[in-house]
Order: C-alpha cells, then sequence, then structure tokens
C-alpha cells in the first residue's frame, strides 16, 4: 500500500471493530432492556466507544454515559501539580459509579492506554497516585469484585500500544498488525462471533465443571524456578466463561478469556515461584518476577527488571502480599500460540497460567453471590486495594490436584491439560 492509499484508508477494520461492539454488548454484557450502561476509555478509543453506544441502545439500552480519560491530562499532572496532588483521586466520582451500579447500570472498561505512558514519572509519584486511586475507587470496584452486575472489559488498539507491541513498523501498520491481533484473539474475525462464543464458553464450562467434580483442596505447580502449592479456599468456585451476575444477567467479563479461574486460601500458599512472562505495570516492565510463600504470604520478592515497582506494589496494604486468584490456561492457547507480548494483562494473562496478587472474586465461591464480605474472609478469600495477574505457566511446568486426603490428580503436563 503507498502512503496515497494510506491517507485515505484505516488501519483498522471497521467490519470487524463494529463486530466487536456488538459481541462486548451481547456477549460482554448481555445488556438488558432498559438497562443503564457506565462506559470508561481513552479519548483515542472513541470509534469503539460510539460503536458500543449504537449497539447498547439497540439493545435496548436507558442511557450510555462513556467517561473519557486522556494521556496528555495525565501527563500533565506529573509534569505540573503540586506535591499533595498525588495523595488525592476522584472519590466523587467512584461515589457515583457505585451509585450507578446499585441502580443496575452495567459497566464495560475500554482497555487500549498507552502501557508505557508513566514510564518516565517518579516511581514514588505513580505509586502515591495508584494508592489513592484504589482507596476511593472501593466503592465502585466493590460492586464488580462481588459481581453485584454485569460487567465487561474489551480493548481498542491505540497507536502508542501498537507502537510498544511493534517498535519496527510504521504507525499505520502497527495499528493495524495490533487490530487484527485484538479481533483474532476476541473472535470476532469469523463468520458469526456470537456462534463463535457461545462454543467457546461451552469448552470452557467443561474445564469448569471437571475441577468443580473434583473439589481439590490444593494445586502444585511446579517446573524451572517454581515449586508452589496453592491451598484453595474453603468452598472455592472454579468460573471459567459466561457467569450470572448477581442481578440474574449471564456475561462474559473478559474478551478476550481462555481462563478458569477460582480463589486461593489466602493463608494457604506456600513454596516459590517464578513469572514465565514480563508483567507491565504502571509503566514499568517488572520481568523474571521470583518470590516465596510462607504461610500464603509473600516473604520474600525479587525481579531482574522493576523490583522496586514490585515492592510498592507488595507494600500497597496487607492483602497485596497474598493471592487472590489463580487460574489455568493451557500453554496452546490462541494468544500464546501468537507469539506476541501484549503488555496487556487483558491478553498476556490468557497466554498461560496464572495468579493474581490481591483482592479475590465472590463469584468464586459456592454461593458467593450471597455470601457477606467477613463470610467470604472467614472461606479464606483475600481483601485487597488491588489486584494484579501475573503469568507463571509454560511448556514446562506441570501442575496436580491434591485432593485433603493427598491423592493427586494430574491437571496439566507440560503447560497442556492432563
Amino acid at each position: 500500500m503507498t502512503t496515497h492509499q494510506r491517507q485515505f484508508s484505516n488501519p483498522i477494520d471497521p467490519v470487524k471493530l463494529d463486530k466487536l461492539a456488538e459481541v462486548a454488548v451481547k456477549v460482554g454484557l448481555g445488556l438488558q432492556p432498559g438497562q443503564d450502561l457506565v462506559m470508561t476509555a481513552s479519548a483515542e478509543a472513541l470509534p469503539l466507544v460510539r460503536k458500543i453506544a449504537e449497539h447498547a441502545y439497540k439493545a435496548g439500552a436507558g442511557l450510555v454515559t462513556p467517561l473519557l480519560s486522556d494521556e496528555q491530562v495525565t501527563l500533565a499532572r506529573y509534569r505540573f501539580a503540586n506535591d499533595a496532588s498525588f495523595d488525592r483521586a476522584a472519590g466523587w466520582l467512584y461515589e457515583g459509579m457505585a451509585k450507578a451500579f446499585d441502580g443496575n447500570a452495567a459497566r464495560l472498561g475500554v482497555v487500549g492506554d498507552n502501557p508505557m505512558m508513566l514510564a518516565e514519572q517518579e516511581p514514588a509519584k505513580v505509586s502515591r497516585a495508584n494508592k489513592a486511586n484504589s482507596t476511593a475507587y472501593q466503592p465502585a470496584l466493590a460492586r464488580i469484585t462481588g459481581f453485584d452486575i454485569n460487567w465487561n472489559l474489551v480493548s481498542y488498539p491505540t497507536a502508542a500500544w501498537a507502537k510498544l507491541m511493534f517498535p519496527g513498523e510504521e504507525e499505520f501498520v502497527a495499528v493495524n498488525r495490533l487490530a487484527e491481533a485484538i479481533f483474532s484473539a476476541s473472535r470476532v474475525d469469523r463468520d458469526d462471533p456470537i456462534a463463535a462464543w457461545a462454543e467457546h464458553n461451552r469448552n470452557l464450562h467443561v474445564r469448569r465443571d471437571w475441577l468443580n467434580g473434583h473439589r481439590f483442596a490444593a494445586l502444585h505447580f511446579k517446573g524451572p524456578g517454581t515449586d508452589l502449592t496453592v491451598g484453595l479456599a474453603d468452598g472455592h468456585l472454579w468460573q471459567g466463561g459466561a457467569s450470572t451476575a448477581k442481578n440474574g444477567i449471564t456475561c462474559n467479563a473478559n474478551i478476550p478469556t481462555e481462563e478458569v479461574f477460582t480463589s486461593p486460601h489466602a493463608m494457604r500458599v506456600d513454596g516459590t515461584v517464578t513469572s514465565t512472562k514480563p508483567l507491565s505495570y504502571q509503566g514499568t516492565l517488572i520481568d523474571q518476577i521470583a518470590v516465596r510463600f510462607e504461610g500464603g504470604r509473600i516473604v520474600e520478592a525479587k525481579a531482574a527488571k522493576g523490583e522496586e515497582v514490585l515492592g510498592k506494589v507488595l507494600d500497597t496494604d496487607e492483602g497485596a502480599r497474598r493471592l487472590g486468584e489463580v487460574a489455568l490456561v493451557p500453554h496452546s492457547s490462541p494468544i500464546s500460540s501468537s507469539g506476541l507480548l501484549f503488555f496487556n494483562t487483558l491478553f498476556d494473562e490468557n497466554a498461560a497460567c496464572h495468579i493474581a496478587l490481591g483482592q479475590c472474586y465472590a463469584k468464586t465461591f459456592v454461593d458467593g453471590t450471597k455470601l457477606t464480605p467477613e463470610q467470604i474472609a472467614a472461606q479464606g478469600g483475600n481483601k485487597s486495594f488491588i489486584h494484579i495477574d501475573w503469568m507463571i505457566g509454560s511448556n514446562e511446568i506441570d501442575s496436580d490436584g491434591v485432593h485433603a486426603d493427598g491423592r493427586r490428580v494430574p491437571v496439566f503436563r507440560k503447560g497442556e491439560w492432563a
């Protein structure tokens, strides 16, 4: 394609973008007639935001409210704001979102911010701002992690993200490659994406049901740099694919998704584990993470790159050093097979088995939608201001399910379902 041709073409296929918006509304959210929608996105993602609004209103949405962020506005704070600014957050906004969720509004997040946006900013200020924001976000986050409402995350191929993934390409080509990767992973490159998602959900439910049938007491991961026993929470429930929120609406919270997941017991994780893919966190690439757990808590943590930032994450609160999720993903998953590092947890977590530091999800407990936070904590569920996934699976990692009587059942061998 010549430069002249590119001036009059779009690197993002408009037909597939429209299909992604339709999947977000119909599969991701399962949006119901009369239901309001609160949507967050970067200003650059407006083409997708507009398409989602169209499909939401076609589905009978009551009111669609987009909340947009902008990279330059964010960076202006770090360049010009007074020091006290970094201990503040827009609590009033999150209280308003919580009120909307209490009124049964759905929540949709369009992911696509520049992963390295804050890479050049002072780590202490980034950490303070994140902590203030995490604290202020609690009213809204509680409705999400409690699965009170139907919610969903999808992605838009922004230029900065694309250039990070494909640094040797022209911007047009990089955006096109990222867009096609997103469309493929999100299953909207098919003739009938809705049907493709129905089949995919059925397959994930088979894995989920097999695990729930075994009622394992723990999982044991073994491989290079890893010898980790993850005790599972009392009354834990494996989830994967579409599931039903407290408001009775079935949704797919993440698009894409390849995982089945549950809650570890916050006090029953022991051993060592090494990351198998880098973690991109707030502008820092944290690579070759190696931690040791005792009694559920990380007591030793190292990283070849980004260790200072990792330390600040672990010091966010007491729950930040404990696990809120363990997830199983085969090494042959489409995202892993693509060979791409997305620098984005929504995608990278679906390339490998992973664990998450911090907050657990209520829906990973039997009758979790009826349990109070105190009851979930009593069963071993972790509580924290953060929820950060990082990858521990590869084609060299085996995992066994361990029953309460010590019997072991192969779950993964060389990164694949056994």
